[in-house]
């Protein structure tokens, strides 16, 4: 999916080498030609609707209902899977980074295709994949409808002598009758920002955790112990939790969600900044769910600041509901009963800023504005 982050060209180089400010420009650029494309269907059927660039993903007209779609990929997690040898937990993964960017906007996903490319076929690890893909659609309600497997040779790299593989999806949805998109337009001052727990880092921010343990404990880290149960590869090995089953309940049930932000790449501040950029308006999110012990050890291994923590990794909170505050206990209540560890982590504010208070290995308040930065 196209994304333009709300940061400038000041964004920083995060602890993994990457160029954050390289990334954003060239979405920023493909955005630009995407759009330069939307007059193909002008007056007929698939038309997009959205010209924000803060939602999670573009509706498109086809008359009596409208459809969204996006597509993204589990991106270098599936250095861990080649390194622990476990490959049917990933489809977790790919269907979340995928599946809950739609729901973010609600929509609700109901058909996926995928794309596995690989430097050479080897069946046990495809059927791995595959077998967690399958488990994952359904628990999303989602049906994979095709695919493509790609043997590139040496153009895919990865660790170790087994199957190197890239993996990612396009999923495509539909808003449900009598049901209006989530577009952040309605959120207004005093609204609660409900915090979903997440399960370990998702799908995001894992060059900055190799690049730690390698440097902290070796070429082999993954097979050092992380506690008395798993290793340091299992750990981060940790399936993403699926959202998508709850917002698709919360919306048949009418319960008003005003935003949704999915915390992924970019950290929780700079998507909740895209989620308010249709009010300008801020929030103040001050008991946020903790950070995994995982995230805090790395934290303290890698001499890491909250700042950057908060930027690159979900730290506890996987995703965010911007509700009225007259139902928000009652829609915490509802997500306790379905499974998800759900609390009132904040409110919306009027001035056009973030403020975290941090649990990190060093607590404190942390100011994100849409036009600075940290």
């Amino acid at each position: 999916m196209v994304r333009q982050s709300l940061k400038p060209d000041k964004a920083p180089i995060d602890g993994s080498g990457l160029d954050i400010s390289l990334g954003n420009r060239c979405s920023r650029t493909a955005l630009a030609w995407a759009r330069k494309t939307y007059q193909a269907r002008s007056g007929r059927l698939g038309v997009p609707l959205l010209r924000s660039d803060s939602l999670f993903a573009n509706l498109m007209d086809f008359g009596p209902f409208q459809l969204a779609m996006t597509t993204d990929g589990i991106g270098t997690k599936a250095e861990v899977a080649e390194r622990t040898g476990i490959f049917n937990t990933l489809g977790f993964d790919l269907v979340a980074m995928v599946a809950d960017d739609l729901a973010s906007t609600g929509v609700e996903p109901v058909n996926l295709t995928n794309v596995l490319d690989v430097s050479h076929l080897d069946h046990p690890t495809v059927d791995q994949l595959m077998r967690g893909l399958h488990d994952a659609a359904l628990q999303a309600g989602i049906s994979v409808v095709g695919g493509e497997i790609a043997e590139l040779g040496s153009r895919v790299g990865g660790w170790g002598p087994g199957m190197h593989f890239n993996w990612s999806a396009t999923v495509i949805g539909l808003v449900p009758p009598d049901h209006a998109a989530i577009t952040g337009e309605s959120i207004t001052p005093g609204d609660h920002v409900v915090a979903l727990r997440s399960d370990g880092f998702r799908s995001n921010g894992f060059s900055l955790a190799r690049r730690i343990l390698r440097a902290q404990l070796g070429d082999t880290w993954h097979d050092q112990p992380f506690s008395e149960s798993s290793t340091w590869g299992q750990e981060l090995l940790t399936p993403s939790r699926l959202y998508t089953p709850l917002l698709n309940t919360l919306i048949r049930r009418d319960q008003p969600i005003h935003g949704v932000v999915h915390v992924t790449g970019g950290g929780m501040a700079d998507n909740l900044s895209r989620t308010l950029a249709a009010t300008a308006l801020g929030a103040v999110l001050d008991q946020l769910h903790p950070p995994h012990p995982a995230m805090l050890e790395l934290q303290a291994m890698g001499g890491i600041s909250e700042q950057q923590a908060y930027l690159l990794w979900n730290m506890g909170n996987g995703m965010l509901l911007v509700v009225p505050s007259s139902s928000s206990a009652r829609l915490c209540q509802l997500a306790r009963q379905l499974g998800y560890d759900a609390l009132v982590a904040g409110r919306v504010v009027r001035h056009p800023r973030i403020t975290i208070h941090s649990k990190g290995r060093q607590p404190g308040r942390l100011v994100y504005s849409p036009t600075s930065g940290w």
